[in-house]
């Protein structure tokens, strides 16, 4: 039997629309929760601990995706339906859409949720005028963001939120973010700046490769330094998180925010291996631990072993064969290495990421960089990869950026919220 999307999000909305009554155990979302635990109280949880007060006498759209729900994974947008307390209007869906049902690169197009009745507007790949005029036809007086990043700056849902704040302001509508943990903790900024001649969607301006900032902070700064027109914006903070708090620290469950994000341990990696989506190697898509496992036909042992011997702080790499169900290498056995984090306070998922593209180049003759040097749009400038092209170490291509990430560092302190 074939479904339509329109089915299949009938189905499985309906499910979504029913209220938990008890959080998923603890082992199922990564590990015990740390000392954030349930102390630890989003941003939509502070929204409606508060009654809705934010949004009181408003007309309201949420820009979201599944993350955006209740530490009992019910959804917000169901919540707020359901409480009268809240005129809710309209919800924006970003890549992969408002229920999920897209794979990479895809989004669910215009149409009515069946399990609240709410129109839901397409933004993917949506911006600027045409974004605003999305959000007029809405007739909503307040759009709210509330998605959870993975903290790399090509993940683009921070993008999405950069894209709807400007339509925002474009359109005079309110804006208000609801902020959610950074996986990554929020410790430092790393890797490489954007230089703004590679600006896509994703990347739209000057931020490190891991940017070490929540949702709500990047708001800040995107208003503060990069948008034209400023938007009138509201952030809700979190309470009991800490900068250095992971995200099993948060006692909240994992909603995998993306079809290729799974578990919180591939945020931890994906900053750094996401690079191997700008090489001719499979970043491990198509298999159970995508950007852990990586590799090519023709790659063997010598590739874990020369990667071992950088010594790369707080990592393993194993020697591993796959067969990806989909994207690269579909169905073919490929050699490759297997990501293994043992010590996350000390690892660096950048430099390992440039590590790894290093070795890998010296280890195997078929290496290739994609012909559209997607690379570049990832880095954010063509050094990462002319530096590995003229045979430069880890060390030296990582000291390539490192001016121009102090400079990022000193303007990104303005607008953290948390210690």
């Amino acid at each position: 039997m074939t479904l339509s999307r329109r089915s299949l999000l009938a189905a499985t909305t309906a499910a979504g629309a029913l209220t938990a009554t008890a959080a998923a155990p603890a082992l199922a979302q990564g590990g015990p929760p740390g000392r954030g635990g349930r102390g630890l109280r989003t941003g939509f949880e502070q929204l409606a601990d508060g009654g809705y007060r934010v949004l009181a006498g408003q007309k309201v759209g949420v820009v979201t995706n599944p993350t955006g729900v209740t530490r009992e994974v019910r959804h917000i947008v169901d919540v707020m339906h359901a409480d009268r307390r809240v005129d809710l209007r309209a919800v924006f869906g970003p890549e992969h859409g408002f229920r999920g049902t897209a794979q990479a690169g895809g989004s669910e197009g215009r149409y009515d949720d069946p399990a609240t009745g709410l129109p839901v507007y397409d933004t993917y790949l949506t911006s600027g005028r045409k974004l605003a005029d999305i959000f007029t036809e809405s007739g909503v007086d307040t759009v709210v963001f509330d998605i959870q990043d993975a903290g790399a700056r090509f993940y683009t849902y921070i993008w999405t939120l950069y894209d709807c704040m400007e339509a925002a302001a474009l359109a005079g509508k309110r804006f208000v973010v609801l902020d959610r943990p950074n996986p990554l903790t929020g410790r430092e900024a790393l890797g490489p700046v954007l230089h703004k001649e590679f600006a896509t969607f994703v990347g739209r301006e000057p931020i490190s490769q891991a940017h070490g900032m929540t949702v709500a902070e990047l708001a800040g700064l995107f208003n503060g330094e990069f948008l034209a027109r400023p938007a009138e914006l509201e952030t809700v903070r979190m309470t009991g998180w800490r900068r250095d708090d992971f995200y099993d620290a948060s006692g909240l469950p994992w909603v995998p925010p993306s079809p290729n994000m799974p578990t919180p341990e591939t945020a931890v990696v994906y900053a750094g291996t996401c690079l191997f989506e700008g090489t001719n190697l499979s970043e491990g898509r198509g298999t159970t631990r995508p950007f852990e496992l990586i590799g090519a036909e023709g790659i063997d042992h010598a590739w874990a072993a020369a990667a071992n011997k950088l010594r790369l702080a707080g990592v393993h790499f194993r020697e591993a064969y796959f067969a990806p169900v989909f994207s690269k290498f579909q169905g073919v056995t490929v050699g490759g290495i297997q990501v293994h984090v043992h010590d996350r306070e000390v690892f660096d998922p950048v430099r390992t990421g440039i590590g790894l593209l290093v070795t890998a180049r010296q280890v195997w003759p078929g290496f290739a960089w994609r012909e559209d040097n997607w690379i570049d749009k990832l880095t954010g400038s063509t050094q990462v990869r002319t530096a590995i092209d003229a045979g430069a170490t880890t060390d030296e291509v990582v000291a390539g950026w490192r001016a121009e990430l102090a400079e990022f560092r000193r303007t990104r302190r303005k607008y953290l919220l948390y210690r």
